[in-house]
C-alpha cells in the first residue's frame, strides 16, 4: 500500500477538521441497535459503526439499498444490469454472503441462494435509518455476520395521526409511488406504508462498449408493504408486531441481450415481540419468521424459510455498565426440490462498561450448536478511549463464521454435503478527531467456500484469504451553509494463493457536497471514483474500474407540506460495467413531489 498517500490524506483531513463546526457533532442523539443487539448511543460503541439517516436518503433521493450503502467508505457493489438485477455488496472486501442483513432485526439472508440477501429487491421506502456494523459480529449474531451486520430499521409511528405520499417519474419510463399513514397514542400505535416501483429499465446483457439501446429492455417491478403494530399493556409491558412483504417481477438475460427470461420473487419478514421493563432488567421474548419464494421462467423454483425464537434480558449494573444474556433457536429450511433443513441453538452474553467517564470496554461471547455442523464458539472484544471530547482511539478484535447455504450443501448438481463453515478472524484500529476518522482493518478467512472445478461442486478451499486496508471518513462544514463529506478506501484483498480477488476495487473515493444557502432550497452533488478492479480473480476477465460517477440533486420547499425534488444520476453519462458484459445505467433524470399531511 502507498503509505505516503495514506499519510497525505490523513494530514489534510485532520488539518481541515480544525475548523469543524457542530453541524455533524450530534452523535449523542444517534442510537444503534445492531452493534450489541440492544439500543445504545453510538458514542458508547467500540465497533466501527456507520448510520445512514432518513434525511440523507431523502435529500439524495436514493432509490436502492445498495445505492445507499455505497455512500459509505469500505463498501462497494457490482450488478448484473440495472434495477432488479442480481447485486452484490462488498464490505471491506467480503462478499454479500458474509454480511448479515436484517430488517428490523429479522434475517434477510436467503438460505436457498448463493449470495445471502437479495440487495436488489430491498425497499428503500419508510426507512428510519440503516446501521452498518463493520467487522466480525458472530459473537453477538451467530452465523453470516463475518464481515459485519447491516440492520435496516423502518420508521416508527409518531404521536397523533401522520401521513405522507411521494410520486416520481423519470428515465426508462420509471414510476415510483410511496404512501404512509400512522397513528400513536399512550396505549396503541400503528403504521402502514406501501411502495410501488416500476421501470422499463435497460438491457441486462451487453457486450462491453456496445450500444445498450440496440438490445431489448429488461423491465422490473417491485411492490412492498411494511406494517407496524404496538400495544402498551401497561407502563411495564408491551407487545408489538412488524411485517414486511416484498413482491417483485423482473426480466433478465441468461445468455445474450435479446433472450427473454423472467423471474418472480416474493419475500416476507415478520417479528412478534413481548417486552417487559422492570427495576432490574429489560426482558424480551420474540419470534421471527423469514419467507423466500423464487421462481424462474426456465423452471427453477426455490422455496425456503427461517424460523427463529429468542429470549434475552438486559441488566444495568453499577452506574455505567450493563450485561445482556440470551438464547435463540433457528430452523433453516429449503423446501420443494431439496426438502432439507438444519437447526441451530445459540447462547450469548455481552458485557459493556464505561469506566472513568472516558473508557468503554465491551466483551461478547456466543456458543452455537448445530445438527449438521461442528459446534462453534465465537466472540469479540472492543475498547474505546476518549482523550477529549473531540479525540478518541478504538480497537476491536473478533472471530466469526459462515455456514454454507442449503443450496450449496444439497443441490443435486453442485452441492456438497461435506462442506464445513468458513472461519474468520478480524481486527481493526481507529483514530478519530472531530469529524475525521481513519481505520486500519485486517481480516482473515480460512476454509473459504468456492466452486471447485476439480470436483465440479462447491468445496472448502484450503488456506487463508486476507482482506486488509484503510478507511478514511470525513464530514465538515466547508463554508457557511455548505456541507462536505468524503470517504476513501484502500483495499488489499487476496485469496489463499495471494491472487487479487475479483470485483473489489483496489481503492475507492466517495464524495458529497450539499448547499443550503438559499431559502427553501437544497442542492447537492455526490459520487465516487472507482480505482483498479478486475472482473475475475488474479486480475483476469478485464478491467472494470478506473472511472468516476457524479450525481446531482435538488429539493425545493413549495410549501410547509409540499416538496419538489429532482435528480440527475450519472451526470456525465459515463460508460462503465461493474460486471463484464452486463450493462450499467447511463445518464438518468427523475422528478417528483413529496407531500406531508
Amino acid at each position: 500500500m502507498n503509505k505516503q498517500k495514506v499519510g497525505f490524506i490523513a494530514s489534510f483531513l485532520i488539518f481541515t477538521s480544525l475548523n469543524a463546526t457542530e453541524q455533524f457533532n450530534s452523535l449523542d442523539t444517534i442510537t444503534v441497535t445492531a452493534a450489541l443487539n440492544s439500543k445504545q448511543s453510538i458514542k458508547d460503541l467500540t465497533s466501527n459503526t456507520d448510520v445512514i439517516t432518513a434525511l440523507e436518503l431523502e435529500e439524495k433521493n436514493i432509490k436502492t439499498v445498495s445505492e445507499a450503502l455505497n455512500l459509505l467508505a469500505g463498501i462497494s457493489w457490482s450488478s448484473n444490469g440495472g434495477f432488479g438485477k442480481a447485486t452484490s455488496v462488498y464490505l471491506r472486501g467480503f462478499d454479500s454472503k458474509m454480511v448479515l442483513v436484517l430488517i428490523d432485526g429479522v434475517r434477510v439472508n436467503d438460505p436457498t441462494s448463493l449470495n445471502g440477501a437479495s440487495f436488489e429487491h430491498l425497499p428503500i421506502s419508510n426507512i428510519e435509518q440503516i446501521e452498518v456494523i463493520k467487522g466480525p459480529q458472530s459473537g453477538i449474531w451467530g452465523s453470516d455476520a463475518s464481515a459485519g451486520v447491516i440492520n435496516i430499521i423502518t420508521k416508527s409511528p409518531k404521536d397523533g395521526f401522520n401521513s405522507s405520499a411521494n410520486v416520481e417519474y423519470g428515465s426508462f419510463n420509471t414510476k415510483d409511488y410511496k404512501a404512509n399513514i400512522s397513528f400513536k397514542d399512550k396505549k396503541f400505535d400503528f403504521s402502514i406504508s406501501a411502495h410501488k416501483f416500476i421501470t422499463d429499465g435497460i438491457t441486462a446483457f451487453a457486450t462491453k462498449y456496445s450500444d445498450i439501446s440496440s438490445y431489448e429492455d429488461d423491465g422490473y417491478e417491485n411492490k412492498s408493504v411494511n406494517l407496524k403494530l404496538g400495544y402498551n399493556i401497561n407502563e411495564f409491558n408491551k407487545v408489538s408486531l412488524i411485517h414486511t412483504n416484498i413482491d417483485t417481477f423482473g426480466e433478465y438475460d441468461s445468455y445474450n441481450g435479446d433472450s427473454f427470461d423472467t423471474y418472480k420473487q416474493k419475500e416476507s419478514f415478520s417479528k412478534v415481540t413481548f417486552e417487559n421493563i422492570s427495576d432490574y432488567a429489560t426482558s424480551t421474548v420474540y419470534a421471527n419468521y423469514s419467507k423466500f419464494d423464487r421462481s424462474y421462467s426456465d423452471g427453477f423454483v426455490f422455496d425456503g424459510d427461517i424460523l427463529e425464537y429468542g429470549l434475552k434480558s438486559e441488566v444495568d449494573y453499577l452506574s455505567n455498565g450493563f450485561f445482556i444474556v440470551g438464547t435463540d433457536y433457528k430452523t433453516f429450511e429449503h423446501k420443494k426440490e431439496l426438502n432439507k433443513e438444519f437447526d441451530n441453538y445459540g447462547f450469548f452474553a455481552t458485557n459493556s462498561n464505561r469506566l472513568f467517564e472516558n473508557l468503554v470496554i465491551t466483551e461478547s461471547l456466543r456458543a452455537d450448536f448445530y445438527d449438521v455442523f461442528s459446534d462453534k464458539v465465537t466472540g469479540k472484544a472492543g475498547i474505546k478511549y476518549d482523550f477529549f471530547d473531540d479525540i478518541y482511539i478504538s480497537s476491536n478484535i473478533g472471530t466469526a463464521y459462515n455456514v454454507p447455504s442449503l443450496y450449496k450443501l444439497y443441490d443435486v448438481n453442485f452441492g456438497n454435503s461435506k462442506l464445513s463453515p468458513e472461519n474468520v478472524k478480524g481486527f481493526d484500529l481507529s483514530v478519530g478527531f472531530k469529524n475525521f476518522k481513519i481505520t486500519r482493518f485486517d481480516n482473515q478467512i480460512k476454509e473459504m467456500i468456492d466452486y471447485d472445478f476439480t470436483i465440479s461442486r462447491f468445496n472448502n478451499i484450503e488456506g487463508t484469504s486476507k482482506l486488509r486496508g484503510y478507511e478514511f471518513d470525513y464530514k465538515n462544514e466547508l463554508f457557511s451553509n455548505t456541507l462536505m463529506s468524503v470517504g476513501y478506501t484502500i483495499l488489499d484483498a487476496k485469496n489463499n494463493k495471494s491472487e487479487v480477488l475479483g470485483r473489489r476495487p483496489k481503492e475507492s473515493f466517495k464524495f458529497g457536497v450539499d448547499y443550503y444557502g438559499i431559502s427553501k432550497l437544497h442542492v447537492g452533488t455526490f459520487g465516487e471514483y472507482i480505482g483498479s478492479r478486475y472482473d475475475m480473480v488474479n486480475k483476469q476477465g478485464g478491467q472494470s474500474g478506473k472511472y468516476t460517477l457524479m450525481n446531482a440533486v435538488l429539493d425545493y420547499d413549495v410549501s410547509s407540506n409540499l416538496k419538489l425534488h429532482g435528480t440527475i444520476n450519472n451526470i456525465f453519462d459515463k460508460y462503465y460495467q461493474s460486471v463484464n458484459n452486463y450493462a450499467s445505467l447511463p445518464r438518468a433524470y427523475y422528478v417528483g413531489l413529496r407531500y406531508q399531511f
